[in-house]
């Protein structure tokens, strides 16, 4: 018999902030792999080319429009996938927004709770609704699940003027670790991821920088900044059945960065 616990299929996977970056690469691979995807973002127009370019998999997609800072529509969206979709198997945190200072004194409250309220509160959000539904379908003996925040190296390493910024993924390591504990019962595992140097629209302005080719790139074991695409074997591995015993874990994605 032929070992596939990497097939998705009949699995529903969502993943917010998934219209683009690192969240269209882990959802991209999960639709090849046979899930069924959901994708939350707050761009109508990347929302549409993201829903196209899901739909040449084959499965079924659906996308909604979704500001994860929101509590109310986190809730509804939520209800609605999961009415769209049948159930929510794998639930990845990724929306995430930067807003770096000049410096932590020049740092103003206004930037500190913006970032605070999509990259901390998002995900209490999002995967709160996630596990209550997970919980909901333990209680019928359907028992299962896979929760995913992403988080960052700056959860792990110094991010000068980064301090906001830092703290929320860090927040989100704690609150997968705590989480994982809490729902293990219920068949439910929590685990985070940690990008590196990615290429996407967040790093633009250090993807131009001179400076920073020839000083942070070099550092990076692979000598290459990460793709979207890089992601997407984690992503069906924390979706599919092969992670079923593993839980509470960070998975450092950085080519061997943090390291070096």
């Amino acid at each position: 018999m032929a070992y596939t616990p990497f097939n998705l299929t009949g699995k529903v996977a969502l993943v917010t902030g998934g219209n683009g970056g690192i969240g269209l690469g882990m959802a991209t691979a999960m639709a090849q792999a046979g899930a069924g995807i959901v994708i939350w973002g707050t761009n109508e127009e990347k929302n549409r080319k993201a829903e196209a370019a899901l739909k040449t998999h084959g499965g079924k997609v659906f996308v909604q429009k979704v500001d994860v800072s929101n509590e109310g529509q986190v809730g509804q969206a939520m209800q609605e996938a999961v009415a769209k979709m049948g159930r929510v198997d794998a639930v990845f945190a990724n929306a995430g927004i930067g807003s770096p200072a000049r410096s932590f004194i020049e740092m103003t409250t206004e930037q500190y709770r913006k970032v605070l309220a999509v990259n901390l509160d998002g995900v209490f959000f999002t995967l709160r609704e996630a596990a209550r539904h997970m919980r909901e379908r333990a209680g019928r003996g359907d028992k299962g699940g896979s929760l995913i925040g992403v988080a960052s190296l700056a959860a792990i390493e110094g991010a000068a003027r980064n301090e906001h910024y830092a703290a929320t993924k860090g927040g989100v390591i704690s609150m997968m670790k705590s989480i994982a504990v809490e729902f293990a019962r219920d068949g439910v595992r929590a685990n985070s991821i940690l990008p590196g140097w990615i290429a996407t629209d967040m790093t633009a302005g250090a993807q131009s920088s001179p400076a920073f080719a020839e000083k942070v790139i070099p550092r990076v074991p692979a000598r290459r900044w990460g793709e979207p695409a890089d992601f997407g074997g984690i992503a069906v591995y924390l979706a599919s059945d092969a992670s079923a015993y593993h839980s509470g874990d960070t998975f450092v994605i950085d080519g061997g960065y943090a390291i070096f």
